[in-house]
Protein backbone atom coordinates (compact mmCIF):
# COMPACT_ATOMS: atom_id res chain seq x y z
CA UNK A 1 0.00 0.00 0.00
CA UNK A 2 1.29 3.35 -0.60
CA UNK A 3 1.74 5.86 1.84
CA UNK A 4 -0.57 8.23 0.51
CA UNK A 5 -3.24 7.49 -2.89
CA UNK A 6 -1.96 8.87 -6.60
CA UNK A 7 -4.55 9.98 -7.95
CA UNK A 8 -4.60 9.03 -11.99
CA UNK A 9 -5.03 12.90 -13.08
CA UNK A 10 -4.66 16.39 -11.34
CA UNK A 11 -5.60 19.47 -12.88
CA UNK A 12 -2.37 21.68 -12.87
CA UNK A 13 -4.07 24.49 -11.13
CA UNK A 14 -1.97 28.06 -9.45
CA UNK A 15 -2.82 30.96 -7.89
CA UNK A 16 -3.11 32.56 -11.50
CA UNK A 17 -6.28 30.60 -12.32
CA UNK A 18 -7.81 31.21 -8.79
CA UNK A 19 -6.91 35.17 -9.22
CA UNK A 20 -8.41 34.96 -13.14
CA UNK A 21 -11.97 33.38 -12.08
CA UNK A 22 -12.20 35.62 -8.80
CA UNK A 23 -11.28 38.78 -11.23
CA UNK A 24 -14.83 37.54 -12.93
CA UNK A 25 -16.76 36.82 -10.29
CA UNK A 26 -16.30 40.63 -9.21
CA UNK A 27 -17.92 42.04 -12.49
CA UNK A 28 -21.46 41.35 -14.47
CA UNK A 29 -20.08 39.35 -17.05
CA UNK A 30 -20.01 35.55 -15.89
CA UNK A 31 -21.10 34.92 -19.04
CA UNK A 32 -21.29 36.17 -23.13
CA UNK A 33 -19.12 38.54 -21.73
CA UNK A 34 -15.48 39.55 -23.13
CA UNK A 35 -13.38 36.95 -21.92
CA UNK A 36 -14.73 34.74 -24.47
CA UNK A 37 -13.61 35.83 -27.32
CA UNK A 38 -10.22 36.74 -25.70
CA UNK A 39 -9.45 32.87 -25.13
CA UNK A 40 -11.10 32.06 -28.62
CA UNK A 41 -8.48 34.59 -30.03
CA UNK A 42 -5.92 33.38 -27.93
CA UNK A 43 -6.58 29.49 -29.14
CA UNK A 44 -7.37 30.17 -33.41
CA UNK A 45 -3.65 32.23 -32.46
CA UNK A 46 -2.23 29.23 -30.71
CA UNK A 47 -3.75 26.70 -33.37
CA UNK A 48 -2.75 28.76 -36.59
CA UNK A 49 -6.38 29.03 -37.70
CA UNK A 50 -8.83 31.67 -38.41
CA UNK A 51 -11.81 30.89 -36.00
CA UNK A 52 -11.83 29.45 -32.83
CA UNK A 53 -15.30 28.44 -31.14
CA UNK A 54 -15.44 27.86 -27.85
CA UNK A 55 -17.81 25.47 -26.29
CA UNK A 56 -19.38 23.63 -23.41
CA UNK A 57 -17.24 20.59 -24.23
CA UNK A 58 -15.43 18.23 -26.90
CA UNK A 59 -18.26 16.39 -27.10
CA UNK A 60 -20.99 19.46 -27.62
CA UNK A 61 -17.68 20.47 -30.03
CA UNK A 62 -18.40 17.42 -32.15
CA UNK A 63 -22.12 17.84 -32.37
CA UNK A 64 -21.76 20.90 -33.63
CA UNK A 65 -19.62 20.66 -36.06
CA UNK A 66 -21.01 17.25 -37.68
CA UNK A 67 -24.79 19.76 -37.99
CA UNK A 68 -22.62 22.41 -39.58
CA UNK A 69 -21.55 19.90 -42.03
CA UNK A 70 -25.09 18.60 -42.91
CA UNK A 71 -24.25 15.48 -41.99
CA UNK A 72 -27.65 13.71 -41.20
CA UNK A 73 -30.01 10.63 -41.50
CA UNK A 74 -28.68 8.17 -43.79
CA UNK A 75 -24.82 9.56 -44.24
CA UNK A 76 -22.20 7.97 -43.20
CA UNK A 77 -19.01 9.05 -41.05
CA UNK A 78 -15.87 6.88 -41.14
CA UNK A 79 -13.90 6.70 -37.67
CA UNK A 80 -12.05 4.82 -35.33
CA UNK A 81 -13.51 2.21 -32.73
CA UNK A 82 -10.68 2.74 -29.77
CA UNK A 83 -11.62 6.28 -29.13
CA UNK A 84 -13.68 8.05 -26.06
CA UNK A 85 -17.38 7.11 -26.96
CA UNK A 86 -18.00 10.52 -27.39
CA UNK A 87 -16.61 10.63 -30.77
CA UNK A 88 -18.92 8.07 -32.21
CA UNK A 89 -22.07 9.46 -30.24
CA UNK A 90 -21.88 12.74 -32.07
CA UNK A 91 -22.45 11.36 -35.70
CA UNK A 92 -25.23 8.66 -34.24
CA UNK A 93 -26.82 11.81 -32.44
CA UNK A 94 -27.53 13.78 -35.93
CA UNK A 95 -28.75 10.04 -37.13
CA UNK A 96 -25.97 9.49 -39.40
CA UNK A 97 -23.57 5.91 -38.84
CA UNK A 98 -20.02 6.10 -37.46
CA UNK A 99 -18.68 3.14 -39.96
CA UNK A 100 -15.56 1.85 -38.04
CA UNK A 101 -12.41 0.82 -39.22
CA UNK A 102 -9.64 -0.89 -37.30
CA UNK A 103 -6.31 0.50 -35.66
CA UNK A 104 -2.76 0.60 -36.02
CA UNK A 105 -0.82 -1.79 -34.01
CA UNK A 106 1.69 0.37 -32.70
CA UNK A 107 -0.03 4.20 -32.52
CA UNK A 108 -3.03 2.69 -31.77
CA UNK A 109 -4.35 5.70 -34.43
CA UNK A 110 -6.88 4.78 -36.96
CA UNK A 111 -5.11 3.03 -39.85
CA UNK A 112 -5.49 4.58 -43.27
CA UNK A 113 -4.57 2.00 -45.51
CA UNK A 114 -8.19 0.29 -44.03
CA UNK A 115 -10.29 3.37 -44.82
CA UNK A 116 -10.75 3.69 -48.72
CA UNK A 117 -12.68 0.10 -48.76
CA UNK A 118 -14.33 1.53 -46.03
CA UNK A 119 -15.71 4.51 -48.02
CA UNK A 120 -19.08 4.61 -50.28
CA UNK A 121 -21.95 6.61 -51.68
CA UNK A 122 -23.20 7.73 -48.21
CA UNK A 123 -19.73 8.53 -46.91
CA UNK A 124 -19.52 12.46 -45.88
CA UNK A 125 -16.65 12.54 -43.54
CA UNK A 126 -13.64 11.06 -41.84
CA UNK A 127 -13.08 11.47 -38.45
CA UNK A 128 -10.22 10.56 -36.95
CA UNK A 129 -8.96 10.66 -33.19
CA UNK A 130 -5.57 11.81 -32.32
CA UNK A 131 -5.08 9.04 -29.74
CA UNK A 132 -3.81 10.22 -26.12
CA UNK A 133 -1.55 13.04 -27.39
CA UNK A 134 -0.43 11.00 -31.38
CA UNK A 135 -1.74 12.98 -34.33
CA UNK A 136 -3.18 10.45 -36.94
CA UNK A 137 -1.61 10.39 -39.86
CA UNK A 138 -3.53 13.28 -41.35
CA UNK A 139 -1.72 13.39 -45.07
CA UNK A 140 -2.76 9.90 -45.62
CA UNK A 141 -6.08 10.78 -44.47
CA UNK A 142 -6.11 13.84 -45.81
CA UNK A 143 -4.92 12.18 -49.55
CA UNK A 144 -8.35 9.72 -49.38
CA UNK A 145 -10.34 12.43 -49.11
CA UNK A 146 -9.43 14.53 -51.55
CA UNK A 147 -10.37 11.49 -53.99
CA UNK A 148 -13.71 11.20 -52.43
CA UNK A 149 -14.56 14.44 -51.73
CA UNK A 150 -14.83 13.98 -47.88
CA UNK A 151 -14.80 16.16 -45.07
CA UNK A 152 -12.09 15.60 -42.53
CA UNK A 153 -13.31 16.35 -38.52
CA UNK A 154 -9.94 15.92 -36.25
CA UNK A 155 -10.89 15.34 -33.26
CA UNK A 156 -7.98 16.44 -30.90
CA UNK A 157 -9.36 16.59 -27.95
CA UNK A 158 -6.42 14.62 -26.30
CA UNK A 159 -3.37 16.31 -28.80
CA UNK A 160 -3.45 20.37 -27.39
CA UNK A 161 -0.12 21.08 -28.06
CA UNK A 162 1.04 18.32 -30.39
CA UNK A 163 2.18 18.86 -33.75
CA UNK A 164 1.98 16.70 -37.22
CA UNK A 165 4.87 18.06 -39.45
CA UNK A 166 5.24 21.15 -37.85
CA UNK A 167 1.91 21.98 -38.06
CA UNK A 168 -0.50 22.44 -34.83
CA UNK A 169 -3.22 19.59 -33.84
CA UNK A 170 -6.81 21.00 -35.04
CA UNK A 171 -5.09 22.60 -38.07
CA UNK A 172 -4.80 19.54 -40.14
CA UNK A 173 -8.54 19.04 -41.36
CA UNK A 174 -11.08 20.85 -42.09
CA UNK A 175 -12.01 21.03 -38.47
CA UNK A 176 -10.96 20.83 -35.68
CA UNK A 177 -12.08 20.21 -31.91
CA UNK A 178 -10.32 20.33 -28.40
CA UNK A 179 -11.69 19.32 -24.69
CA UNK A 180 -11.15 20.70 -21.41
CA UNK A 181 -11.66 18.14 -19.01
CA UNK A 182 -9.54 17.95 -15.82
CA UNK A 183 -7.17 15.65 -17.23
CA UNK A 184 -6.43 17.40 -20.22
CA UNK A 185 -3.30 19.35 -20.94
CA UNK A 186 -5.31 22.46 -19.87
CA UNK A 187 -8.46 22.51 -18.57
CA UNK A 188 -11.53 25.03 -18.01
CA UNK A 189 -13.17 22.80 -15.98
CA UNK A 190 -15.51 21.45 -18.40
CA UNK A 191 -15.68 22.97 -22.09
CA UNK A 192 -14.44 22.81 -25.48
CA UNK A 193 -13.13 24.32 -28.60
CA UNK A 194 -13.62 24.19 -32.05
CA UNK A 195 -10.94 25.73 -34.83
CA UNK A 196 -11.26 25.77 -38.39
CA UNK A 197 -10.06 28.17 -41.79
CA UNK A 198 -13.83 27.66 -42.61
CA UNK A 199 -16.08 30.80 -42.18
CA UNK A 200 -19.38 28.95 -43.23
CA UNK A 201 -19.00 26.43 -40.58
CA UNK A 202 -17.45 28.95 -38.27
CA UNK A 203 -20.69 30.57 -38.16
CA UNK A 204 -22.81 28.22 -38.16
CA UNK A 205 -21.29 26.62 -35.36
CA UNK A 206 -21.28 29.84 -33.11
CA UNK A 207 -24.95 30.00 -34.28
CA UNK A 208 -25.71 27.12 -33.06
CA UNK A 209 -23.94 27.25 -29.68
CA UNK A 210 -26.20 29.84 -29.14
CA UNK A 211 -29.53 28.87 -29.31
CA UNK A 212 -29.47 29.76 -33.13
CA UNK A 213 -29.02 33.17 -32.63
CA UNK A 214 -27.07 35.00 -35.65
CA UNK A 215 -24.76 37.80 -34.81
CA UNK A 216 -26.46 40.93 -34.31
CA UNK A 217 -29.73 39.32 -34.55
CA UNK A 218 -32.20 39.67 -31.65
CA UNK A 219 -32.05 38.12 -28.12
CA UNK A 220 -35.29 36.33 -29.28
CA UNK A 221 -34.23 35.44 -32.79
CA UNK A 222 -33.93 32.34 -33.98
CA UNK A 223 -33.25 31.75 -37.47
CA UNK A 224 -31.93 27.86 -36.97
CA UNK A 225 -32.37 25.27 -34.21
CA UNK A 226 -29.54 26.14 -31.89
CA UNK A 227 -28.33 24.94 -28.40
CA UNK A 228 -26.98 26.42 -25.18
CA UNK A 229 -23.48 25.08 -25.60
CA UNK A 230 -21.71 28.34 -24.18
CA UNK A 231 -18.75 28.29 -22.33
CA UNK A 232 -18.87 31.11 -19.73
CA UNK A 233 -16.29 33.59 -18.85
CA UNK A 234 -15.46 32.09 -15.55
CA UNK A 235 -14.12 28.77 -17.46
CA UNK A 236 -12.92 31.12 -20.42
CA UNK A 237 -10.99 33.05 -17.47
CA UNK A 238 -9.16 29.47 -16.60
CA UNK A 239 -8.43 28.79 -19.92
CA UNK A 240 -6.97 32.07 -20.79
CA UNK A 241 -4.51 31.28 -18.22
CA UNK A 242 -4.23 27.61 -18.91
CA UNK A 243 -3.20 28.36 -21.98
CA UNK A 244 -0.44 30.98 -21.60
CA UNK A 245 1.17 28.28 -19.28
CA UNK A 246 0.50 25.52 -21.99
CA UNK A 247 5.10 24.83 -22.70
CA UNK A 248 5.41 25.10 -18.77
CA UNK A 249 2.99 22.32 -18.55
CA UNK A 250 3.56 20.35 -21.32
CA UNK A 251 6.96 20.16 -20.36
CA UNK A 252 6.13 18.51 -16.89
CA UNK A 253 4.10 16.06 -18.46
CA UNK A 254 7.06 15.43 -20.67
CA UNK A 255 9.33 14.96 -17.62
CA UNK A 256 7.03 12.59 -15.99
CA UNK A 257 6.67 10.37 -19.27
CA UNK A 258 10.39 10.58 -19.36
CA UNK A 259 10.83 8.99 -15.93
CA UNK A 260 7.92 6.39 -16.87
CA UNK A 261 9.93 5.52 -20.23
CA UNK A 262 13.29 4.94 -18.29
CA UNK A 263 11.49 3.23 -15.40
CA UNK A 264 10.17 0.71 -18.07
CA UNK A 265 12.99 0.42 -20.79
CA UNK A 266 13.42 -3.29 -20.02
CA UNK A 267 10.07 -4.22 -19.01
CA UNK A 268 9.40 -6.78 -22.16
CA UNK A 269 5.69 -7.93 -20.99
CA UNK A 270 4.38 -4.30 -22.06
CA UNK A 271 5.15 -2.19 -24.86
CA UNK A 272 4.25 1.63 -25.09
CA UNK A 273 2.33 4.07 -27.40
CA UNK A 274 4.88 4.42 -31.10
CA UNK A 275 5.09 8.11 -31.50
CA UNK A 276 5.21 8.48 -35.27
CA UNK A 277 8.34 10.28 -36.30
CA UNK A 278 6.26 13.28 -37.99
CA UNK A 279 4.69 13.97 -34.47
CA UNK A 280 5.80 15.88 -31.72
CA UNK A 281 3.71 14.53 -29.08
CA UNK A 282 2.02 16.55 -26.45
CA UNK A 283 0.93 13.81 -23.77
CA UNK A 284 -2.66 13.26 -22.89
CA UNK A 285 -2.44 9.86 -20.61
CA UNK A 286 0.21 7.50 -20.02
CA UNK A 287 -1.12 3.75 -21.16
CA UNK A 288 0.72 0.40 -21.38
CA UNK A 289 -0.18 -2.79 -23.77
CA UNK A 290 0.05 -5.45 -21.93
CA UNK A 291 2.03 -8.02 -24.35
CA UNK A 292 -0.32 -10.67 -26.37
CA UNK A 293 0.05 -13.60 -23.44
CA UNK A 294 -1.82 -11.74 -21.18
CA UNK A 295 -5.72 -11.46 -21.26
CA UNK A 296 -8.18 -9.27 -20.39
CA UNK A 297 -8.75 -11.28 -17.08
CA UNK A 298 -4.77 -10.91 -16.41
CA UNK A 299 -5.13 -6.88 -17.39
CA UNK A 300 -8.58 -6.79 -14.87
CA UNK A 301 -6.50 -8.23 -12.14
CA UNK A 302 -3.93 -5.71 -12.01
CA UNK A 303 -6.27 -2.44 -12.50
CA UNK A 304 -7.91 -4.29 -9.46
CA UNK A 305 -4.79 -4.76 -7.25
CA UNK A 306 -3.28 -1.34 -8.30
CA UNK A 307 -6.14 0.26 -6.94
CA UNK A 308 -6.25 -1.61 -4.17
CA UNK A 309 -2.87 -0.47 -3.22
CA UNK A 310 -3.35 3.03 -3.78
CA UNK A 311 -2.82 3.73 -7.18
CA UNK A 312 -5.22 5.29 -9.30
CA UNK A 313 -5.42 3.04 -13.31
CA UNK A 314 -7.88 2.29 -15.42
CA UNK A 315 -8.54 0.56 -18.63
CA UNK A 316 -8.03 3.07 -21.58
CA UNK A 317 -10.04 2.76 -23.77
CA UNK A 318 -13.28 0.01 -24.33
CA UNK A 319 -13.70 -0.53 -27.71
CA UNK A 320 -17.08 1.76 -28.74
CA UNK A 321 -18.50 -0.73 -31.26
CA UNK A 322 -18.97 -3.40 -28.26
CA UNK A 323 -20.64 -0.82 -26.63
CA UNK A 324 -24.09 -2.62 -25.43
CA UNK A 325 -26.05 0.12 -27.50
CA UNK A 326 -23.80 -0.11 -30.82
CA UNK A 327 -23.95 -4.06 -30.71
CA UNK A 328 -27.77 -4.04 -30.48
CA UNK A 329 -28.37 -1.13 -33.47
CA UNK A 330 -25.54 -2.03 -35.77
CA UNK A 331 -24.54 -5.88 -34.75
CA UNK A 332 -21.29 -5.52 -34.00
CA UNK A 333 -19.37 -8.64 -32.39
CA UNK A 334 -16.25 -9.29 -30.93
CA UNK A 335 -13.77 -10.22 -33.50
CA UNK A 336 -15.16 -7.10 -35.92
CA UNK A 337 -11.85 -5.41 -35.29
CA UNK A 338 -9.06 -7.53 -33.71
CA UNK A 339 -6.61 -4.94 -33.27
CA UNK A 340 -8.45 -2.62 -31.66
CA UNK A 341 -9.73 -5.12 -29.69
CA UNK A 342 -6.73 -6.83 -28.51
CA UNK A 343 -5.04 -3.16 -27.63
CA UNK A 344 -8.18 -2.31 -25.82
CA UNK A 345 -8.01 -5.68 -23.98
CA UNK A 346 -4.49 -5.09 -22.43
CA UNK A 347 -3.84 -1.55 -21.64
CA UNK A 348 -3.52 0.08 -18.70
CA UNK A 349 -3.07 3.63 -18.08
CA UNK A 350 -1.18 4.94 -14.76
CA UNK A 351 -1.47 8.36 -13.11
CA UNK A 352 -0.46 10.85 -15.35
CA UNK A 353 -0.26 14.67 -13.86
CA UNK A 354 2.42 17.40 -12.31
CA UNK A 355 2.36 16.32 -9.44
CA UNK A 356 3.79 12.37 -9.61
CA UNK A 357 7.34 12.73 -8.16
CA UNK A 358 9.99 10.54 -9.85
CA UNK A 359 9.96 8.14 -6.64
CA UNK A 360 6.49 7.77 -7.46
CA UNK A 361 7.02 7.02 -10.49
CA UNK A 362 9.53 4.25 -9.53
CA UNK A 363 7.25 2.97 -6.90
CA UNK A 364 4.02 2.63 -9.71
CA UNK A 365 6.40 0.90 -11.82
CA UNK A 366 7.81 -1.18 -9.05
CA UNK A 367 4.02 -2.35 -7.77
CA UNK A 368 3.36 -3.18 -11.69
CA UNK A 369 6.01 -5.26 -12.39
CA UNK A 370 5.45 -7.00 -9.17
CA UNK A 371 2.07 -7.76 -10.63
CA UNK A 372 2.84 -9.19 -14.28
Amino acid sequence: MTPRPIPLARPNITKAEIDAVVAVLQTPHLSMGPKVPEFESDFARFCETRHAIACTSGTTGLHLIVRAMGIGVGDEVITTPFSFVASANCVLIEGAKPVFVDIETDTWNIDPRRIEAAVTSRTKAILPVDVFGQIADMNAIREIAQRHNLRVIEDSCESLGSRYRGRPAGSLGDVGVFGFYPNKQITTGEGGMIVTDDDAVADLCRSMRNQGRDAGGGWLAHPRLGFNYRLSDINCAIGIVQLRRIEEITAVRSRVYGWYKESLADEHRIALQKVSPHVQISWFVFVVRLADRYTQHDRDRILKTLAARGIGCSNYFAPIHLQPFYVERFGHKSGDFPICETVADRTIALPFHHELTKADVDFICHELRQLL
